[in-house]
């Protein structure tokens, strides 16, 4: 509910010229004042899913009275503002981020970017400790696992009880609590797409990075490409391994494919390709030390095109 509300609000104080760091204010205010309320009145109905010997279970809220309240909320909070703005905290370090999306020959847009330099805004980080949060997803198959990840990855990291002390364990951990989420909609709506996905979060002098399947992160340092992770194919051994283990197999159809049908071994999704293609994410952290030109993050087709010394 909080990541879906405040994509809806990003979109529209965006479209509004409110400002990315004063908008990522309002809309943590506003989700607050929601969380701080009974929110029995939107309950539809509760939904049980079996998984391996537990039962999970999901509540369904009536999301169009929810939104009404949630905008609400938020029109009071910027009655309030306007007569004594609360300070913003902008980042102390100056982050220049520039981002190109092209759909190419596909049918349909399915890729995905997340830009938030302002995570400690949204999120209500009051330490004195900088955070900024970037990712792409590759999506397959129809765009709603790309769209969900978009909206909600961050918000499971930002949320994550570990995100102050330990915010490489937070950023491996949301993606899988991503898959599972987006599964039971999956189930529940008839969804069979995936996404790959790649994230970036800094907080203060370190970079920690998380990825499922081929979309990958590199850093160019002192003109020279720094390799930071191995993106997630069939014809990795370790992968291969494991998905024959599991009773799969990987087989060569123009390119190396799992069970004949995808060309990644992990992505937030693909239902119907569960536990061969898994949810569980890599992770990485580094120190940065200033001596960075810029860290790129892109989907598959352009590391096929691009080749780390161009």
């Amino acid at each position: 509910m909080p990541g879906a509300l405040a994509e809806r609000a990003r979109s529209l104080l965006g479209g509004r010229g409110v400002s990315p760091l004063l908008s990522a204010s309002l809309i943590h205010a506003a989700v607050d004042e929601l969380l701080r309320t009974d929110l029995t009145e939107f309950k539809q109905q509760s939904v049980e899913t079996e998984g391996e010997g537990d039962e999970e279970r999901f509540t369904l809220l009536d999301g169009e009275s929810l939104q009404r309240c949630f905008f609400n909320k938020l029109r009071d909070v910027c009655f309030e503002w306007q007569k004594q703005l609360p300070p913003l905290r902008p980042l102390k370090r100056f982050l220049l981020v520039s981002v190109h999306a092209i759909r190419n020959t596909r049918r349909k847009m399915e890729d995905r970017h997340v830009l938030l330099p302002e995570f400690n805004q949204l999120f209500g980080l009051s330490d004195d400790t900088d955070r900024a949060y970037f990712a792409v997803f590759d999506g397959h198959g129809g765009v709603d696992a790309a769209n969900y990840s978009a909206t909600h990855l961050h918000v499971n990291v930002g949320l994550h009880e570990e995100i102050v002390k330990n915010p490489a364990e937070a950023l491996k951990c949301s993606f899988q609590k991503t898959d599972e989420m987006f599964l039971f909609k999956a189930k529940r709506e008839k969804l069979r797409s995936g996404t790959t996905g790649v994230s970036a979060l800094i907080v203060g002098n370190k970079l920690h990075i998380a990825w499922l399947g081929d979309s990958q992160v590199m850093l160019v340092q002192q003109g020279k490409a720094v390799t930071l992770m191995e993106p997630h194919k069939p014809e990795r051994e370790d992968e291969r391994a494991r998905i024959e283990t599991l009773g799969g197999c990987v087989t060569y159809m123009d390119c190396w494919r799992v069970n004949g049908t995808l060309a990644v071994s992990r992505a937030i999704g693909d239902i119907c390709q569960k536990p061969y293609i898994s949810g569980d994410a890599d992770g990485d952290s580094f120190e940065l030390t200033g001596s960075e030109d810029y860290l790129l993050l892109a989907c598959d087709g352009f590391f096929d095109a691009i080749k780390p010394y161009e």
